[in-house]
């Protein structure tokens, strides 16, 4: 059964500081914060998806691979082909450069296994200059200028110029990812028309269904 994507609302935007009403964002799964990967399928989920490259020598590293392919295998169906006829996926840059040791592109490796009843063009439009501190494992989140200040475009792949992009991120919490990537991505594409497509959305554990195990959450 194809998992349908659904979108960011006026219901849930306030989990999102950064989300604008006119932002176009969409998700299939439901992260809650503050609790463990034995709290859902989806905790469990993303915390595979984001096992670091220095455990990769570790048993359970292999996890890591098999959500990947869990994420490409759902994320592949659920958006509508005739976006992606005409349409760049472009995978958010990690927080490490590429000659890091801890660089980490897994939203990349889950965009190039991607499937569909037509080609997809996946294209890393944006590149990191310098390492920031990784947003999910500090209470000081960096901010959209920080962000900006090391996104780049990469001009060698932007031929020809999209016209419809859709940013592809793992999870979605406060939006300043996104709101930093728009804004490069808009500034050198104008004309575009831009949206944001993630595997999970961060939301809230209920204090009143503390007993709340499902996976799409509520």
């Amino acid at each position: 059964m194809t998992i349908q994507l659904r979108q960011i609302d006026d219901q849930n935007r306030i989990d999102h500081d950064f989300i604008q009403p006119n932002d176009e964002c969409y998700y299939l799964f439901e992260y809650t914060a503050r609790q463990g990967y034995g709290f859902s399928a989806t905790n469990s989920l993303i915390s595979n998806l984001k096992k670091k490259p220095s455990q990769r020598n570790q048993l359970h590293y292999v996890y890591k691979g098999r959500a990947i392919n869990e994420c490409a295998a759902v994320l592949g169906p659920a958006i509508n082909p005739r976006w992606l006829t005409g349409g760049v996926l472009v995978p958010m840059p990690p927080s490490k450069i590429r000659t890091d040791a801890e660089y980490d592109d897994r939203v990349a490796q889950i965009c190039r296994a991607l499937r569909s009843a037509v080609a997809i063009d996946v294209r890393e439009l944006l590149l990191q200059t310098a390492n920031l501190r990784a947003a999910h494992e500090s209470d000081q989140r960096p901010s959209v200028q920080e962000i900006k200040d090391v996104l780049a475009i990469d001009e060698s792949v932007c031929n020809p110029e999209p016209t419809r992009i859709g940013i592809v991120d793992d999870v979605l919490t406060a939006g300043t990812h996104f709101r930093a990537a728009k804004e490069v991505l808009s500034n050198r594409f104008p004309a575009a028309h831009i949206v944001g497509f993630f595997i999970a959305r961060r939301g809230f554990a209920n204090p009143f269904e503390a007993d709340d195990f499902s996976i799409f959450g509520k």
